[in-house]
């Protein structure tokens, strides 16, 4: 889709439900969408989404290695209850490696180090996994509350990282509106998500801007 289609498309799309919009998506895809996942709050809601319209619709899932207990509890739940087509991809050096060569995790008082460290355990991962699924679409759950970044987003996209057509079905929601989606369909959460390569919620790990897509070739 070009520039004008895009504007186009969030018009129309502005005030339709999130499945309509997942409906829309899939339906631009040609068997070839995709829908990235981390199991942070709220995810359950974009993962049912989705597989109420395609139920294999592969699930992109990025594993740095450093999710907590409960994290992979829930990713283990959601798979179950939802049949989810996961395509795990995890990055080429362990964590337990990694600890024992360099140390703890950057924070964000080190952004060089810390965007290095995203690169490595994120952001390879990521990028070998939309190479090797190829999507023509790619739908994630960015929602415009979570941090300034994505506020100057919108629920269509090209994503110039990975050459995609990136939708964002419930970018428009507050989180009372995707707890009541929980409730309504029976879906679990998960609350003690932390995620090292972002390290505070109003950064970004690198996926969604421009430099995440340089970050690879220069780690």
């Amino acid at each position: 889709m070009n520039s004008q289609s895009i504007i186009r498309a969030n018009a129309e799309l502005r005030d339709k439900p999130p499945h309509e919009i997942v409906r829309w998506a899939i339906g631009q895809a040609n068997g070839r969408a995709v829908v990235s996942t981390n199991f942070r709050p709220y995810e359950a809601v974009i993962l049912h989404l989705c597989v109420q319209v395609q139920a294999d619709i592969p699930v992109l899932w990025a594993d740095h290695g450093y999710n907590r207990p409960a994290t992979y509890k829930h990713a283990e739940q959601l798979k179950k209850l939802l049949r989810l087509n996961i395509k795990t991809y995890v990055p080429r050096m362990t964590a337990a490696h990694r600890d024992a060569i360099f140390g703890p995790v950057p924070t964000p008082e080190d952004e060089a180090a810390l965007k290095e460290f995203s690169a490595i355990f994120k952001l390879e991962p990521f990028q070998r996994g939309m190479r090797e699924l190829a999507p023509s679409v790619w739908i994630t759950a960015l929602r415009k509350v979570q941090n300034p970044n994505r506020a100057n987003l919108d629920i269509v996209s090209h994503d110039p990282n990975f050459n995609t057509l990136k939708l964002s079905p419930v970018f428009h929601w507050t989180d009372a509106e995707m707890e009541a989606y929980l409730q309504k369909h029976h879906l679990p959460n998960e609350w003690d998500y932390f995620d090292p390569a972002k390290a505070d919620e109003k950064r970004e790990c690198g996926l969604h801007v421009a430099w995440g897509g340089k970050a690879v070739a220069a780690s």
